[in-house]
């Protein structure tokens, strides 16, 4: 079969290769499940994997096959597969429970404390690009054909899931918490699903970007779900809060870290603020008033928790949201695509 591969730290070095075509019988428990790939997203990560930033080959190979978002049908399955049939739609999970870590043994893998992790088209094994695959059916999610269209966004959806499935539990502490208010930071394709995700659990949504809402598709993206768009060009975040009062929950996914102090000032009494932006790169920031920042932090009892990746339950979550919305605003998901 044919792939999409990479060499490693090496820049600009896609390229096609010609693999076996994996079988079921690869998977040793019975539990094999053949894939056909129909789609497959490329995002920020493949971009920088491909820049050579990182990526690691699975051992034994000279390349990585790239893609990590995915969609695709069952074309065969092992003996003991009990939940799939052949036709269905599925989505595969990313992170794969190969460390040693007490949370890959438990099979919550996606908070592995290992310094080397195994992830699916990014490091240490081969991703979705490819003609065909075969996975272990623990780590595939089945799509409902209503949705099959659209299923290739569940993986980016899903680390948002776990966000704010985090934040839920953190937020236990409180014995009563009524979110009202929600900022996201940074509308792309995932500031855009967060917002959907907000907005599928009946929170008042305001998106913020740099771009002005003039001719740009993804602000009136945000606006016909029933979210307000601002570019903070025009109106800063900490400025915003003048407008909309202080958030409950804020959703970072910008890239640019510096954001992250505007947004801890912007948190109201008992709030909770969730990063999910990966910055590599070496940049730093004058002027934080830190004081302040601590001050409101303790006295307020606000929280802050990072998230990356996402286990089986936060794509379960993904597909009820998807579901959900394409009841509620059809075609939505698909002006995205």
């Amino acid at each position: 079969m044919k792939a999409i591969a990479v060499t490693p730290k090496t820049k600009n070095s896609v390229h096609l290769v010609r693999m076996e075509k994996p079988k079921v019988g690869d998977i040793k428990n019975g539990n094999g499940v053949l894939v056909e790939v129909l789609r497959v997203g490329a995002c920020g990560t493949d971009r920088e994997i491909n820049n050579g930033e990182y990526g690691v080959a699975p051992k034994g190979f000279d390349f990585l096959v790239l893609g990590h978002e995915n969609f695709g049908r069952v074309l065969e399955i092992g003996e003991n597969v009990k939940d799939l049939e052949v036709g269905n739609y599925v989505v595969a999970t990313v992170r794969r429970p190969c460390g040693s870590s007490i949370y890959d043994e438990i099979g919550q893998q996606d908070f592995t404390t290992d310094d080397k992790y195994f992830e699916r088209g990014i490091a240490r094994l081969h991703g979705y690009m490819a003609e065909f695959y075969v996975e272990d059916a623990e780590f595939l999610i089945k799509i409902p054909p209503a949705i099959a269209e659209i299923g290739v966004l569940l993986e980016p959806l899903s680390i948002i899931e776990k966000g704010l499935k985090q934040a839920s539990d953190i937020q236990e502490r409180l014995k009563i918490w009524q979110p009202k208010t929600a900022a996201v930071l940074g509308i792309g394709n995932v500031g855009l699903l967060t917002v959907m995700a907000l907005r599928m659990r009946g929170y008042d949504v305001h998106g913020f970007g740099k771009q002005t809402r003039s001719d740009y598709l993804n602000a009136e993206l945000c606006e016909a779900i029933g979210a307000t768009y601002e570019s903070t060009e025009e109106l800063p975040l900490i400025e915003s809060t003048k407008k909309y009062g202080e958030y409950d929950l804020i959703f970072e996914c910008t890239g640019y870290s510096p954001i992250i102090f505007d947004a801890m000032q912007s948190l109201n009494e008992n709030g909770i603020l969730i990063l999910s932006s990966v910055t590599g790169g070496d940049r730093k920031t004058d002027a934080v008033p830190s004081d302040k920042i601590n001050q409101q932090f303790v006295l307020g009892n606000r929280a802050m928790v990072g998230t990356v990746n996402a286990g089986r339950e936060h794509f379960e979550m993904g597909v009820r949201d998807i579901a959900l919305c394409e009841a509620m605003y059809p075609k939505w998901l698909g002006g995205m695509m």
